[in-house]
C-alpha cells in the first residue's frame, strides 16, 4: 500500500472512530435523559408563586399540587414568595437548577405585562420553559356597597362627575388587575386612582370591605365569599362571557363599555434548560389532572376554566401575550417605573 493510500485510509478510520464516539455520546445522553425522566420526581418538588396566601394563584395552585402529589408519588409543596408583582418568585425560579424540582406557578401578566412597566431581573421569554397553562379566567370588578354604582355605565357616570375621586386596589403595578383598571379608565375616558398592594389582591380586601378603597378587579375565587354574602357588589366581568357561577352579573362590555375585554391565565413554568422529557411528563400529568371532573367542577365555582394546551402551544400564547401587552401598555400611555 502506498504511503498516500495509507495516510488516506488512516484519516477515514479516524473519522469513523470519531463519528462512532459522537454517536455513542449522543446515545448515552439520550439514555441519561430518558432515565432522568423515568426517575423524576425522586424527591419533593417546590411550586413557587409570587403572591400572598389566599390570592388567585394560591387558590389554584394548592389543589393542583395535591393532585400532582397523588399522581406522581412525591410531595408537591406550594411556596409563596410575595413581592414586586411576582418578580421575586419569578427571579428565584429563573435562577434555580433546571432539574424539575423547582417550578413556578404564575399569573400570565406577571410574566407578559409587568416586565413592560418594571425592569425585570430576568427575561420572561428566554429564562423559562413553559410547561402547562392551568387556568383561564375573566376578572370581576367589585365595589364597596357604599359606591352608588351598579353597572359599568353607572360607574362611568360617577367617575366623570368626580374625576380622581374613586380608588381601586390591585396586586401591584403591571398586574392584570392594574391593567384592567387602566384599560377601563382609558376606554371610558375617566380618571381612577390606582392603589397597589404588596403580595396579592387578598391584601386589598380588608381596605375594600372597610371602604378605604372603592373598587377592585380580581378573580372571582378571591372575592367569591364577600360577593355572595353581599359585602361587596359585583359590577361586571372583564371578558366577553359571563361567569357561570354569577349568571346575573353582566360583562363590562354589555353593561356600559363596549369593546372592553381582558382575561387572565395561570401557568406552570420551569427554569430554562429543564430536560424536555421532564417538561413533557409534567405537561401530560397536569393536563390529565385538569380533565378530572371533580377539579373542573370545583374550579368552575371559582370562575376558572381548565385549558389543556401542549407546552409549545403554551409558549406561543406567552409570546403573543407579551407582544400584545406591550402594545396595550403603550397605547394607554402607561409609563415604565
Amino acid at each position: 500500500m502506498s504511503p498516500a493510500a495509507s495516510t488516506s485510509l488512516h484519516h477515514v478510520v479516524t473519522r469513523v472512530r470519531r463519528g462512532s464516539g459522537v454517536a455513542a455520546a449522543l446515545f448515552g445522553a439520550a439514555l441519561c435523559a430518558a432515565a432522568h425522566a423515568q426517575s423524576w420526581p425522586a424527591r419533593p418538588v417546590r411550586l413557587v408563586h409570587g403572591f400572598a396566601p389566599g390570592s388567585a394563584i394560591d387558590v389554584s395552585s394548592r389543589p393542583l399540587a395535591a393532585l400532582l402529589s397523588e399522581q406522581l408519588g412525591q410531595t408537591f409543596s406550594v411556596e409563596p414568595r410575595p413581592g414586586a408583582t411576582g418578580q421575586l418568585a419569578n427571579e428565584f425560579v429563573a435562577r434555580a437548577a433546571a432539574d424539575g424540582y423547582t417550578l413556578l406557578a404564575a399569573p400570565g401578566t406577571s410574566l407578559t405585562a409587568a416586565p413592560h412597566l418594571q425592569k425585570a431581573p430576568y427575561d420572561s421569554l428566554r429564562d423559562f420553559a413553559p410547561v402547562a397553562m392551568t387556568t383561564a379566567f375573566s376578572f370581576l370588578l367589585v365595589a364597596h356597597p357604599a359606591v352608588p354604582a351598579k353597572t359599568a355605565r353607572d360607574l362611568i357616570a360617577l367617575a366623570r362627575a368626580r374625576p380622581g375621586y374613586l380608588t381601586y386596589g390591585s396586586t401591584g403595578v403591571g398586574s392584570g388587575f392594574h391593567l384592567a383598571g387602566e384599560l377601563f379608565s382609558s376606554l371610558a375616558s375617566v380618571k381612577l386612582v390606582h392603589v397597589p398592594y404588596r403580595g396579592g389582591g387578598s391584601a386589598a380586601i380588608p381596605d375594600l370591605l372597610s371602604g378605604r378603597v372603592d373598587l377592585m378587579w380580581d378573580s372571582f375565587g378571591t372575592v367569591r365569599a364577600q360577593v355572595l354574602a353581599g359585602k361587596l357588589r359585583a359590577i361586571g366581568v372583564t371578558g366577553t362571557t359571563r361567569i357561570a357561577a354569577l349568571p346575573d352579573v353582566p360583562t363590562i362590555a354589555e353593561s356600559g363599555l363596549p369593546g372592553y375585554d381582558l382575561v387572565g391565565w395561570h401557568g406552570i413554568l420551569a427554569p430554562a434548560g429543564t430536560p424536555r422529557e421532564v417538561i413533557d411528563r409534567l405537561n401530560t400529568t397536569i393536563n390529565r389532572t385538569l380533565d378530572r371532573s371533580d377539579l373542573r367542577a370545583s374550579w368552575a365555582q371559582q370562575g376558572f376554566d381548565t385549558p389543556q394546551l401542549g407546552s409549545e402551544q403554551f409558549a406561543q400564547r406567552m409570546r403573543r401575550d407579551f407582544e400584545a401587552y406591550g402594545k396595550l401598555i403603550k397605547a394607554i400611555g402607561l409609563q415604565a417605573q
